[in-house]
């Protein structure tokens, strides 16, 4: 095979995809899904990168792969080595942050030499940095850089796409309110995002002025500000739903992609899109109290992370460590159940589920990254989905939907 340089057309490098970051254990549970899906010695063509070989050698022999197994040297602190990553394979799966740290390398090593990226980034502020700074690059070389591709922002932008494209074969129409609310969730969120959090509010200290792109739902939609959108920082009566609900952390970066797939796909979802998320609680008093409950405990983990002290204690003894994570029967004990509810401008109304098989923040996710990036190097014609910087559902969209449903254990389904 020739050897790769930036001329050489990706369809000719030697693999489909590279796990970069395969050492921690989100990027471990990649290798273990691609393993158990892929195989290592069939069709589909992949390889683990880190910077220690040593520790690439662990994780190979863990997840009981075969010597056959492809590893890469690769590390955030030496640009070079990043390029030689890219020009080796289709698409890089980078699990390596928070990536407002340790992530714009790639972004740009990817950029230059052609080769789609993705990645689970959940911090809108530094997306925002990076849609400014590298969109044009991007385009050029035809990279397709896709953020946010596991439990945030994947069940919920892809969620809104499923509704919308049902709502126009039923309707003739896009649903200008959409409700998504979370009715079920066991396993929570991945040390990774934790961090992502933890570093936006350090950010958002060092510069004030991020406050604002994470309080702007627009933030990543290209200049184009919508009406106004519900806060979603309060007790709601969802009376549609006969529910009551409550605030959901994630919301504030969800939001911000599924307007940004809306811009990408030229506003199929309507100039007027009205987009909410929180928590189901209940229904009667029951319902509100638990909600009233849900929102305390919400309102005060904020508090915490906002507060300078605290985030260090947090990152000094609370984060996972590397390599660590929950247990496998946790894992594959967790799910997740998402009703989205749409209304046309005439009171038709639609409602779709989203559920995924294990814990969201790491079972889930590294299945869905995975899938995210074979949907990039095997399924999606360059000629639909052009080099850039797009949302899962804008650059995927329903090929995504058929493979979550066939290999990572997600379902879409309308509500009847």
């Amino acid at each position: 095979m020739a050897k790769a340089s930036k001329s050489t057309p990706t369809s000719e490098r030697a693999f489909d995809l590279v796990v970069y970051g395969a050492t921690g254990f989100t990027g471990r549970l990649v290798a273990e899904h691609m393993l158990a899906t892929y195989g290592v010695d069939g069709p589909v063509r992949w390889a683990i990168a880190g910077r220690s070989d040593a520790k690439l050698d662990e994780v190979r022999k863990a997840i009981g792969a075969p010597d056959s197994l492809a590893m890469i040297t690769a590390n955030a602190s030496d640009p070079a080595s990043l390029s030689a990553m890219c020009l080796k394979t289709k698409v890089v799966v980078t699990t390596v942050g928070p990536y407002q740290l340790y992530g714009e390398g790639l972004v740009i090593a990817c950029a230059d030499s052609g080769t789609d990226y993705v990645d689970l980034c959940g911090e809108p502020a530094w997306m925002a940095q990076m849609i400014a700074a590298h969109s044009q690059r991007a385009a050029a070389s035809g990279a397709r850089i896709v953020f946010s591709c596991g439990f945030d922002s994947i069940p919920f932008d892809l969620g809104v796409f499923y509704l919308q494209d049902l709502a126009k074969t039923r309707f003739g129409t896009a649903l200008p309110r959409v409700r998504g609310r979370v009715r079920k969730m066991k396993g929570g969120f991945s040390g990774g995002t934790v961090a992502s959090m933890l570093a936006t509010f350090e950010a958002i200290r060092r510069e004030p002025s991020q406050a604002a792109v994470m309080a702007n739902p627009f933030a990543l939609a290209g200049g184009f500000q919508g009406p106004a959108q519900p806060s979603g920082d309060g007790v709601t009566e969802d009376q549609s739903l006969d529910q009551w609900s409550a605030p959901f952390v994630m919301a504030a970066i969800n939001t911000k992609v599924v307007h940004r797939s809306n811009l990408l796909l030229g506003h199929a979802y309507g100039q007027d899109l009205i987009y909410d998320e929180m928590m189901v609680a209940g229904s009667g008093e029951t319902g509100r109290k638990k909600a009233k409950a849900m929102t305390g405990q919400t309102n005060i983990q904020n508090g915490l992370l906002a507060f300078g002290p605290t985030r260090a204690l947090l990152q000094r003894f609370a984060l996972p460590k590397p390599g660590q994570g929950p247990s496998k029967h946790e894992r594959e004990t967790g799910h997740f159940d998402v009703l989205f509810a749409g209304e046309t401008k005439d009171g038709k109304e639609l409602k779709v589920v989203v559920t995924g098989d294990k814990d969201p923040g790491y079972g889930c996710t590294s299945k869905m990254i995975a899938e995210s990036a074979l949907c990039l190097a095997l399924d999606v014609d360059r000629t639909k989905t052009p080099g850039g910087i797009w949302t899962p559902a804008a650059a995927l969209g329903q090929a995504l939907i058929n493979r979550l449903q066939a290999k990572a254990g997600m379902t879409f389904s309308e509500l009847q």
